[in-house]
């Protein structure tokens, strides 16, 4: 009898352990998945008796959602990330060096691949992948035509509703008048104790030229227009404004929502044209096939002499050579560039001998607002991956 009663007590305080076990995990599932689902989840699972709470907490706690980062450099895409995600153990989120992720790729479910150059052969050893995607919108890294091949997804994070956006376009403005007040002259003067020099620029009247109206394009506009700016745009098709723009939470040209912030629009037609009429052009152009290289020698000589060429986009977009040439002989004013041609840049550099020459090291969108925001979307869409849920939040291009 006490046999039978001890081997009853050991039993139920089994069912109670195994028990705690599965509340454990799921609780920390419940702030994300139906509150109830999840109720109904417990009672049917309260019924079936120990055998089937222990199969059932194996299950669910065993499996875990894996998340890998290329790279060391943007260190804070993967710190929010994973600390975005602290309270979901059924997520993991890593980080390895660059010439690890070939070895490793095939033990992950979701990839965001920064500055890492996602080719087929690495893509070929992604069993497990479901999506590809940017912390950011640069795809141009990606091989997407394998990946679909592959039956991958490939996203990106729209810029416009994560602060992505008006941070690169802040990023700009800084950069105009960094140059046009000689910021490294400044420097100087101040370590030689100078007073008064040197003189510089006023942004008020100049023209300037926004090459790429997109997302950055507007925000860029917005906060120029206050600047008493003249403002010049091209865009491939300003008829898809409306829907870029609606992804981004912002009204469309189209319908009247910016016809205050351009003066003059046109397409891609008119660069040359608009380049030839302004003070002050910046680069907001996404790199593809189609715009690489795009500012090269023809577009810089048609500038003005003495106007000053801006990069937040893609090193790639500018011809190396062409500006180099531009800046040697002075036709070119100044330089001021978040991105290179490669990255992390050579800091002994021709290009940055030259005093009105400002390089920044692509932190255009690494700000709070926008690496938090972004890093929101990432662990949201861990969460639905895990949980069977559909994507939100993202730009999916394949």
């Amino acid at each position: 009898m006490y046999s039978k009663s001890t081997s009853a007590l050991l039993l139920c305080k089994t069912w109670v352990s195994n028990a705690k076990t599965l509340i454990t995990c799921n609780v920390l599932e419940n702030t994300y998945l139906h509150h109830q689902h999840q109720r109904h989840w417990f009672c049917s699972l309260a019924q079936a008796g120990a055998n089937t709470f222990q199969k059932m907490s194996d299950n669910r706690c065993s499996h875990v959602t894996r998340v890998l980062f290329c790279g060391p450099h943007f260190p804070d895409s993967h710190n929010y990330t994973r600390e975005y995600l602290q309270g979901y153990p059924f997520v993991q989120v890593d980080d390895v060096p660059l010439e690890s992720v070939p070895a490793v790729i095939g033990d992950y479910e979701i990839c965001v691949v920064k500055s890492f150059r996602m080719n087929s052969d690495v893509l070929s050893r992604a069993k497990r992948m479901k999506l590809i995607m940017q912390f950011g919108v640069g795809l141009e890294g990606v091989d997407i035509n394998a990946a679909t091949k592959h039956g991958i997804k490939v996203a990106k994070i729209p810029s416009g509703a994560t602060g992505n956006a008006a941070s690169c376009a802040e990023m700009a403005i800084y950069l105009i008048l960094g140059l046009l007040r000689k910021q490294n002259q400044m420097k100087i003067s101040v370590e030689q104790k100078k007073l008064g020099e040197p003189t510089g620029d006023n942004l008020q009247g100049k023209t300037v030229f926004i090459l790429g109206f997109g997302n950055i394009g507007i925000h860029l506009a917005k906060r120029l227009r206050p600047f008493d700016v003249k403002i010049l745009a091209t865009k491939r098709s300003w008829g898809r404004l409306a829907q870029d723009s609606s992804k981004s939470e912002a009204p469309s040209v189209e319908n009247g929502g910016y016809t205050d912030l351009v003066d003059e629009r046109g397409n891609h037609a008119d660069i040359l044209k608009f380049a030839s009429k302004a003070d002050i052009v910046v680069c907001c152009l996404a790199m593809n096939s189609e715009t690489i290289g795009i500012v090269n020698n023809n577009f810089i000589s048609v500038m003005r002499k003495g106007a000053i060429l801006i990069n937040i986009s893609r090193g790639g977009l500018l011809d190396y050579d062409a500006v180099l040439t531009h800046l040697k002989s002075g036709h070119l004013g100044g330089l001021g560039i978040d991105v290179a041609w490669t990255e992390p840049f050579d800091p002994d550099d021709a290009i940055l001998k030259f005093p009105d020459v400002i390089i920044t090291p692509h932190v255009a969108g690494v700000t709070e607002l926008s690496y938090r925001d972004m890093a929101k979307v990432v662990g949201d869409v861990a969460l639905q991956l895990h949980a069977g849920k559909p994507f939100t939040g993202i730009e999916i291009v394949n």
